[in-house]
């Protein structure tokens, strides 16, 4: 994850801190960072790119999916017709 948002997580951790607590602000501050970026690195995650490469990818699957679908329901129609046609 970015620095800035890390950076920006931990601001908002620390303004929620009760006043009383700001005294040890600075180690609050550290901790809060150290433990964002230990538990964010864990996270299998891509980047907003990524994503949207791989929705890209999907749209177009889905897409010949459907394709694919129509033309099977084509396909089996005309063979239920000429099954019919025959066995008359």
């Amino acid at each position: 994850m970015e620095q800035f948002r890390i950076d920006e997580i931990a601001r908002r951790l620390l303004e929620a801190v009760p006043p009383a607590f700001r005294s040890v602000q600075h180690d609050l501050e550290a901790n809060f960072r150290s433990v964002l970026r230990s538990t964010l690195g864990k996270l299998d995650v891509v980047t907003r790119e990524e994503f949207d490469t791989q929705l890209k990818v999907l749209e177009r699957t889905r897409a010949r999916l459907e394709a694919l679908e129509t033309k099977v329901a084509e396909l089996e129609a005309q063979a239920a017709s000429r099954a019919e046609s025959s066995g008359n």
